[in-house]
């Protein structure tokens, strides 16, 4: 692969200028304030637009960006990468932001992909989050931050909080992810086909055995025991708990800590502040840990 993208240097630096000057973006990515004040002044520093070239700042920049979530700051470091701008020319570094990139829905990273070749395995540091505060004892039962009671239909706020002690999920952490991925709606269904109140794929209701993912009963059963598993496989780290739900939980091992998606980014703080603690109970008997947690607390 190496060999295929040197004789087509040319040809490579042509499709990235193009790839780069026209962006698709999936729909419903919506950047950052902070990461496209980053990028733009990364895109000012990498060509020299107002202000000394500094290849060196502009890749800080694009890489605080890309800490955001922002698909196109990753993009831009792909291309670095892959063209050796200011930094050795490293393929695998390349790939890995393009592959980034791809996941969050920017289809030229996807085509770049099939050009760079495989992604390094390696998390660059610039994208390592910190590791969260250790939690005490005291943090495990907080006042919560949202008042579902208040505002989730009567039926499936006691739904969860007859089901969720019986798979010893704390009722609060439950009711968050129900809003967060359907808004309290039964019938709920994603472009990915994710159903129901808490938005199972259908893998996951097979896992779990949801026959009906749109019963709102065996929908909260399923999304229970997945976040009972979800709970005991990361040790009770909300943080990584939400991440998981909501991008799967090898990424989360593949990042090492919070994938540097804008929406999971969004959708971890969200889960934090409606529960109010860093913290969850669990299970260790449910599954074994992470082979990753050792790894991703050193970060």
């Amino acid at each position: 692969m190496h060999a295929l993208v040197r004789c087509r240097r040319p040809l490579l630096i042509a499709l990235l200028g193009l790839a780069l000057a026209l962006p698709v973006l999936a729909q419903n990515s919506t950047p950052d304030a902070r990461a496209i004040d980053l990028r733009q002044q990364a895109i000012a520093y990498e060509n020299g637009e107002g202000v000394p070239r500094n290849p060196a700042l502009a890749i800080s920049l694009y890489c605080q960006a890309a800490a955001l979530g922002d698909a196109q700051a990753h993009y831009s470091l792909g291309w670095i990468y892959a063209n050796g701008r200011g930094v050795p020319r490293d393929d695998a570094m390349a790939a890995y932001f393009f592959q980034a990139a791809a996941a969050q829905g920017l289809e030229a990273a996807q085509r770049m992909l099939k050009i760079v070749g495989e992604p390094t395995p390696d998390v660059p540091e610039c994208l390592r989050p910190p590791a969260p505060p250790p939690a005490s004892a005291t943090d495990l039962v907080p006042e919560p931050g949202v008042d579902y009671q208040a505002i989730a239909p009567r039926k499936i706020f006691e739904l969860v909080m007859k089901m969720a002690p019986q798979y010893q999920v704390q009722p609060q952490l439950a009711l968050a992810i129900i809003a967060a991925e359907s808004n309290f709606d039964s019938q709920a269904l994603s472009p990915m086909n994710a159903q129901g109140l808490m938005q199972l794929i259908p893998e996951t209701s097979q896992r779990f055995q949801v026959r009906n993912p749109f019963d709102a009963a065996q929908n909260i059963r399923g999304g229970l025991a997945y976040l009972r598993w979800l709970l005991a496989y990361f040790e009770g780290d909300i943080v990584l708990v939400a991440a998981a739900y909501n991008a799967g939980e090898g990424k989360v091992e593949r990042y090492r800590g919070v994938p540097p998606y804008q929406e999971t980014r969004a959708y971890v703080q969200r889960i934090v502040r409606a529960v109010g603690t860093l913290a969850h109970p669990f299970d260790a008997r449910v599954t074994p840990p992470s082979p990753a947690l050792a790894l991703i607390r050193l970060n």
